[in-house]
């Protein structure tokens, strides 16, 4: 993960040594190399996609392949949301990592302070898929696309809603493989110390529209943005909401800059008609 990027551009290669020494780790060996045991834990994955991500817009501005040398808008799903602060001059790429690094920590404590579960929700409404998670006290974790919905909670309560769902004719609920019950209230630990850290931290007004998860819309006001990231860390995602504005606000194509083509997956299934790229390697960037 990101291997090409340091190879092949300096400036993506800067911000990689630029993280070991704020982490006090060597984030590029983790990156790189693995193991992937290590890689997906929570707090190295947050601070590994957010230098990713970074990492990507760097190379592509490198290379002018930004036009008039700045996106207009921006936006991320969850630690995402991070990472397009970043992009927008909210706070410097040290503070960023320095806020991703203690989310992640925050989050894994959280995580392993509980037995939380998490699963998706294929093809259903947001309304039944909202009583089903008031049925069963779990919350509605993710909307991230027409018909995908992710529900989280205690695992005992997600793994009853997902048999009662597949008993009432559900098309598709399929548990998922995670650490914990994110973006839901099990992680209000994380939240109360999360905002109490973020308090020390200076934010400034963005360069260009940054859509916050908590509303779908976008937020401007340095206090707003960072109440809205500590309200995400136990509120729903709204990242479809987050889509449709943007588009709405004026964006004409969305660039995807992390691993694994998910959000453009998830672009083309909200609306087919929207142009779409997705940036993970070096390669891609002349793609």
């Amino acid at each position: 993960m990101g291997k090409s990027l340091s190879e092949s551009s300096a400036a993506a290669r800067a911000l990689y040594e630029q993280a070991g020494h704020v982490l006090g780790w060597d984030l590029a060996k983790v990156s790189f190399e693995g193991p992937e045991a290590d890689l997906t834990q929570t707090k190295v994955c947050q601070p590994a996609l957010f230098v990713h991500g970074l990492a990507l817009l760097a190379a592509l501005q490198e290379q002018g392949k930004i036009p008039a040398g700045e996106p207009q808008f921006a936006l991320g799903l969850s630690l995402g949301e991070v990472t397009a602060y970043a992009a927008a001059g909210v706070f410097d790429f040290a503070t960023g990592l320095r806020i991703v690094a203690e989310r992640g920590r925050l989050m894994q404590q959280a995580c392993e302070q509980t037995t939380g579960g998490m699963a998706a929700v294929i093809g259903e409404e947001r309304e039944k898929v909202s009583e089903l998670c008031r049925e069963f006290d779990i919350e509605a974790a993710n909307f991230n696309a027409p018909g995908q919905i992710i529900i989280s909670g205690e695992k005992s309560k997600v793994a009853a809603a997902v048999e009662a769902a597949k008993a009432r004719g559900s098309k598709k609920v399929i548990p998922l493989n995670v650490a914990g019950a994110y973006h839901s209230r099990l992680m209000e630990p994380a939240r109360a110390a999360f905002a109490a850290f973020l308090a020390t931290v200076p934010f400034a007004a963005p360069r260009f529209q940054v859509f916050t998860n908590t509303t779908g819309q976008a937020v401007s006001e340095p206090c707003a943005i960072k109440a809205a990231l500590v309200k995400q860390v136990v509120s729903s995602v709204l990242w479809e909401d987050c889509m449709r504005s943007a588009a709405a606000a004026g964006a004409t194509e969305f660039w995807e800059l992390g691993p694994g083509g998910v959000l453009a997956g998830l672009a083309r299934r909200t609306e087919k008609s929207w142009p779409v790229k997705s940036f993970a390697e070096f390669s891609d960037l002349n793609a």
